[in-house]
Order: C-alpha cells, then structure tokens, then sequence
C-alpha cells in the first residue's frame, strides 16, 4: 500500500491552517486575559479571519497540491485550485463578516456568553469549513465536515440558561449527527466497491466495479447523497433550520445561513461531480428532484409565516434560506445532464457568492433592529427609513436582491445564470419551477421591503449602531452595489472553478 508523502505545502494550506492556530491562541489567552480585557479576543479572532482570507491572494496563479501519493503525485489528498479558493473566500469572508457581528453581540448579551469558548468554537468550525473545499479524498472530506459541524452545535446552544437555544442545539445536533452517520455508511460501501478513498481513483474504479459489488456500489452512492442532503438543508431534511436559526445567537444564525451551506454544496459539488460522474444518471435526476422541492417548500414556509401576527424576521430568513438552497441545487443537478459541468458548477458558486454578501447584509440590519427589539419581528421593521434612511435602503437592496430584482441587478443576474443552467441541460421542467417560486417568494420579498417605507407607529424608534455593525452593513452594501455594477465579474471569478 502506498504511504502518503509527509511534506507539506504550508502556503497551500495556510487558509485554513491560520484559522485553526489563531483559534487555539485565544482558547490559551481566555486563560489569562482579565475579565474586562475579554474583549481584544474576537478582535484577535477578526484579525486571524482576515489574515487567513488575505492568504488566498497568493494561490491565485496556480493550482497547488500537497499529500501526495507515493509514485503518483496527481492524486491527492488536499488541492488548492480555482473551486477551492472561490469556496474559501465564501467561507472566510463569512466567517469575518459573521465575527463582526459576533463582536457587538457578546457585549450585548451580558456575559450569559463565554467569550473564549465561543471564539475557539467559532474559529474552530471557520477552519473546518475552509478545509472542506481544499479535500480531495472521502476521509479528509467526512473530518473537515465534522471539524466545521460538531463547533457550530456548541455554538447554538453556548447561551446559558436559554430553553430555545438548547432546544435548537439539540435539533441540530441530532438531524447533523444522523446526515453524518448516514455518510459515513455510504462512503463504506463506496471504499468496500473500489478499494480507495481518493475522488479520481473512486471516479476511475467505480465505473469498473465488480458484477458482485455493483449493488453495493449504488447504496453507497445513494446513502453519500442523503447525507449530504441533510447538511445543505434539503427538503425533506429540512425541519432543523427555522429552529435552529431562531433559537442560536444572530450572528451564528448568519453563519449557518452562509458558511454552512457553502459547506454542505462544496461537499455534494465534490462527492457528485469529481468522485461520481459516472452515476450522473442516480445523482442527476435525485438532485433536480430535491431542488424543486426544497425550493418550493422554503419559499411556501416563508409564505405562511405571514399568516401569524407577530412572526420572527429571523425565522422568515431561515426559511428563505431553504428556498434559495433549492436554487443553488439546480446547477449541480443540471451538471448531470451537460457535458460542460464546469460552467453548471460555476453558476452554482456565482450564486452562493451574490447570496452569501446579501445575506449576511440583510442578518447586519437584524442585528441592528434586535439590540432595540429583542424579539426582532418583521412588524419592528415599520418605519425603519424615518429612524435610519440609509439602513433601510440598503436593507431594501439586500432584499430586493434576494427576490432577484432590480435595483438588485446581481440578484437578478445570479437567478438568471441558474436559470440558464436549467435549460441548458434540458431540465425545462425545473426552471419552470423554479420561475413559480421565483414569484412566490417575490410576495414575502416586497412585503417586507414596503414595510420598511410606510410611516412609522408614533416616533420613530432610534436604533443603537456599534462600528462592527456599521462596518458589517457598509461592507455588504458595497460588495452588493458594486457587483450589480459588474455583474460579470462574479461569473469571471468562478469561470473555469472546478479541477
């Protein structure tokens, strides 16, 4: 059996490797650090997420690989190609983006929030997820999964003393513990088909499987789906969210929403794609099949929490969140379909980038609205334009682009690409859904939105800004506004994105 080669490629893997270091530096000095100075640790943990972001700069020109086979260097256990550090860039920006929310946060909660456990669990799930893209074998891929999972059930549930939070903790933990051991079963029986871990060779074997072994060959390719299905929150795996996202402090809401779907989609991109092509035929028509429902489920849910009278903004971002999942898995369906998978797989990744910066826009003015509002209804965002009009545009913006309308151009664009995508691979059904949900969602979108503008009930409320929380929304509304200016440039960033 070949060994693997011990030299190590640290500039490759110095993403995710600066995330962990810095994330083991503030568990240390918790230890130290006087209660009043606790503080300089989620600076400390901002600065490692952009020192760690910073280190994709020089990976830009050329692909790196490191864990190499003995007498086979192309097969490898960690690659940091174009896909790698597009997903990365995602994962890392969120996380920094989430970790300025998570400043103001920690002060807000009055100490009912460790603050070293929270930044080592925080920074210890970034690492995890920025590992995720970067695995190129089925072991390293269940690990990172697991690095970035088992932090971000602590994280839910770190609020003491809140009954909802540990409920959330405890339906995450158990639907994320059931996706995984599901997983690992299907890998199994993947490795027991062909002999190997490592995506190509699995891609190379499994075409060649054994009479024998072939049954055992698609169970596993099916239970590897499952399981990842439950990770990006398909339907119908996905009870946990609006729980979970009410229940977890905002800003780890905000990450979940982003960061983990980047790195459920990474994964399935990864399992589907590199190690399964010649099962396109299973995981194609499974995958079309999941994203018209979870589309048309996230968006209904959302729909229907309007029939309550004082239904939670967060909640409805949580089911909005289901809904735009399924759209994000309608490219990597329609990879199954095409011989040109890169660009299917590169609409996918141009829409998780448009969907995570507006995104965590729209959970920065939450943040905002709930330090006045504990219980952040949609009902408290009446009147948001008296008290803050530049808030309240950019909150407009953010929304408008997740309803895939102009101003929102980006939006519009990313909606568009994925709708090609569809009907490019001859999955004209599916854009036909995806074009009724498109419109349902436009209700809940707008509604919002116009509520925004509407005259406020008696003086409007003052709502108390910190610099993290200002800086949050000034850098999503310029990352927003510019990419609706060029559009193009996301398409130009994920061209060419996969191996």
């Amino acid at each position: 059996m070949s060994s693997l080669v011990q030299s190590v490629d640290w500039l490759a893997i110095a993403p995710p490797t600066i995330a962990a270091v810095v994330g083991l530096v503030v568990l240390v000095a918790d230890l130290f650090v006087g209660e009043h100075r606790k503080p300089l640790l989620g600076w400390l943990s901002v600065a490692g997420l952009a020192a760690a972001a910073l280190m994709l700069l020089p990976l830009l020109d050329a692909d790196r690989s490191t864990f190499c086979l003995v007498g086979d260097t192309g097969v490898c256990s960690y690659t940091a190609d174009r896909f790698t550090l597009v997903i990365q860039f995602l994962v890392l920006g969120g996380a920094l983006l989430a970790a300025l929310l998570s400043v103001t946060a920690l002060k807000d909660e009055n100490k009912r929030l460790p603050e070293g456990e929270y930044w080592f669990l925080f920074l210890s799930s970034a690492a995890g997820a920025a590992l995720l893209p970067a695995s190129r074998d089925l072991a390293t891929l269940i690990v990172a999964l697991e690095v970035a999972s088992l932090p971000a059930f602590a994280l839910v549930g770190l609020r003491h003393g809140d009954r909802k939070s540990s409920e959330a903790a405890l339906k995450f933990f158990l639907s994320s513990v059931t996706a995984t051991a599901v997983s690992l079963l299907g890998i199994s029986f993947v490795y027991a088909a062909t002999g190997t871990l490592h995506l190509t060779l699995v891609a190379e074997r499994i075409q060649d499987v054994d009479g024998q072994l072939h049954t055992l060959a698609q169970a596993g390719v099916v239970l590897t789906l499952v399981g990842f299905a439950f990770k990006t929150a398909a339907v119908p795996f996905h009870f946990w969210v609006p729980d979970t996202y009410v229940g977890a402090p905002l800003p780890i809401a905000a990450y979940l929403s982003v960061i983990g779907k980047a790195v459920g989609f990474s994964g399935l991109i990864l399992v589907t794609v590199v190690a399964l092509p010649s099962y396109a035929d299973v995981w194609g028509p499974a995958l079309a099949v999941l994203a018209a429902l979870t589309m048309t489920v996230g968006n209904v849910g959302a729909l229907r929490q309007q029939a309550a009278r004082a239904y939670s903004a967060v909640r409805l971002l949580a089911w909005s969140s289901v809904g735009q999942a399924g759209y994000l898995l309608v490219p990597i369906a329609a990879a199954a379909y095409t011989d040109d998978a890169e660009q299917a797989i590169g609409s996918t990744l141009a829409y998780a980038l448009m969907y995570g910066a507006v995104n965590l826009g729209a959970f920065a003015v939450a943040a905002v609205v709930g330090r006045t509002h504990r219980r952040n209804r949609v009902a408290d965002y009446r009147g948001l334009y008296a008290a803050s009009p530049l808030t309240a545009l950019l909150m407009g913006f953010f929304l408008l682009c997740l309803a895939g309308l102009p101003p929102g151009i980006i939006g519009l664009f990313a909606k568009v690409t994925v709708f090609s995508a569809a009907v490019d691979a001859g999955l004209g059904w599916l854009a036909v859904v995806m074009a009724v949900n498109v419109v349902i969602a436009l209700v809940y979108y707008l509604q919002w939105t116009a509520l925004l503008f509407r005259a406020p009930e008696g003086e409007p409320v003052r709502h108390r800004f910190t610099a993290p929380l200002t800086v949050a929304i000034a850098l999503t509304g310029v990352l927003g506004i510019a990419l609706s200016g060029a559009p193009q440039l996301v398409l130009r960033f994920t061209d060419t994105a996969l191996f």
